[in-house]
């Protein structure tokens, strides 16, 4: 750790800050709120000359944003966005308290380091980097750190989307997280970058029964219909389905491992602590997270419920939904209580260009391979006015860091010289394209 406060690059400390704001979403509206974070955002903003604008359509769920101008304004607008929320933290299960922002064995320590409020420090201190010099970036930026990401943007980006379009006036193109870091393939590094995401459809499956006494014979029970109804969902192997993304990713993979094997979860398998992440973006996945029923020890309840997290494939939504229902039977309900949309914009364009140049420039001669991401972001609701989203949030990272295992896992963590180097390609980005 750096001997002072000074010597801390202006990255780190921002990270470190906003970690330290406990933005903590339970989802289904119970949350902590990011106003706080969304306040230090816009005072830094305002200190680099801009003028925040903040919109709070549900009391603390506080979003954010501001508008840098470009040096071409005929040039269409690039929206830079994060999300200030986080997921849960047990504290008993960390080995430092997940809010403190601690830094030790060069890294960064905290919820959020990676999930995503170190790609919000990165943008704060990349357009600062440009504005302090007098610099302007090429064209307009657009700003935005929304609330409720973790809960599907249902009380963030869906209600600025649909209330504040004109924030995003004149934008065509979109960056956020999830893509842009490095992976090792053998003894080979190379970086991901995100032009797609699964679509989401979170379930609650409901199976009923007759109440009674739980000392008789009763073969009428919600519990157990239930579970059998999970174990089957969760226990199902759904088969590999390409995209064009994912040919293409397995395509650079297989060039990367370069010992002759096609079968995508050997070639998954092959990027070490990032294949959980890499075979998730191959086929659905339907994992139960949650089971409710009964009242008391004794008694037969008439009703238990399950939630399932679904992740498809773009445009397949209806027929997993189709699936499920044959796989879990007629008699257990299915109700949806979150669906998005899944994405997938092509790996070519000027952006993908100026984003693979600037990790060139940074770490000459590593591939950029492009992927699919398993999970979801903000870029799903701009997608509604018609912006293409891509995650490039670059870091080089080392070959064995479990990044991909700690989205909202125990012990969150970041290097500080990955959110260095992240700075500078962001920096050069937004300086050149």
């Amino acid at each position: 750790m750096p001997a002072n406060e000074a010597d801390l690059p202006e990255v780190v400390r921002i990270a470190r800050d906003l970690i330290r704001f406990d933005t903590t979403n339970w989802g289904g509206g119970r949350s902590e709120g990011e106003r706080e974070a969304a306040e230090y955002v816009g005072a830094f903003l305002e200190r680099l000359g801009l003028q925040p604008a903040y919109y709070e359509p549900i009391p603390r769920r506080t979003n954010v944003m501001a508008r840098v101008p470009g040096r071409d304004p005929h040039k269409p607008a690039l929206v830079l966005h994060g999300h200030l929320d986080v997921v849960p933290a047990m504290a008993a299960d960390w080995s430092v308290d997940p809010f403190a922002g601690e830094i030790r064995d060069g890294m960064l320590w905290g919820r959020g380091a990676v999930d995503m409020k170190d790609m919000d420090a990165m943008i704060l201190a990349s357009v600062a980097t440009l504005l302090r010099a007098g610099e302007q970036p090429e064209r307009d930026l657009i700003l935005v750190f929304f609330a409720d990401e973790e809960n599907g943007g249902i009380e963030g980006s869906q209600l600025v989307v649909a209330d504040r379009p004109e924030w995003f006036s004149g934008a065509t193109e979109a960056i956020s997280e999830v893509g842009g870091y490095s992976i090792a393939v053998g003894e080979r590094r190379a970086y991901l970058l995100q032009v797609g995401e699964k679509a989401l459809v979170w379930l609650r499956l409901r199976a009923r029964g007759r109440a009674g006494h739980g000392s008789r014979v009763h073969p009428d029970n919600a519990v157990t219909r239930l579970a059998e109804a999970v174990a089957a969902l969760g226990r199902t192997e759904w088969p590999v389905r390409l995209t064009p993304t994912t040919q293409r990713m397995l395509e650079g993979l297989a060039d990367l491992a370069a010992n002759g094997t096609t079968d995508p979860d050997e070639l998954a398998q092959s990027t070490g602590p990032a294949e959980g992440f890499i075979r998730s973006t191959l086929r659905t996945t339907t994992n139960p997270t949650g089971l409710t029923a009964g009242y008391k020890h004794n008694v037969i309840p008439d009703a238990a419920e399950a939630l399932i997290d679904v992740r498809t494939l773009p445009g397949r939504e209806d027929e997993t939904l189709a699936e499920i229902q044959r796989i879990v039977g007629e008699d257990v309900e299915i109700e949806i209580v979150v669906r998005d949309i899944g994405l997938e914009v092509p790996f070519a364009g000027t952006l993908v260009d100026a984003m693979v140049g600037a990790l060139d420039r940074a770490d000459p001669g590593v591939p950029v391979i492009p992927y699919l991401m398993g999970g979801g972001t903000d870029n799903k609701a701009l997608a509604a006015l018609g912006i293409a989203g891509f995650g490039f949030a670059p870091l080089r990272l080392p070959a064995d860091l479990d990044f991909t295992g700690m989205f909202h896992g125990v012990d969150e963590r970041v290097p500080l010289d990955a959110l260095e180097f992240g700075q500078r390609v962001l920096t050069e980005l937004l300086r050149t394209y």
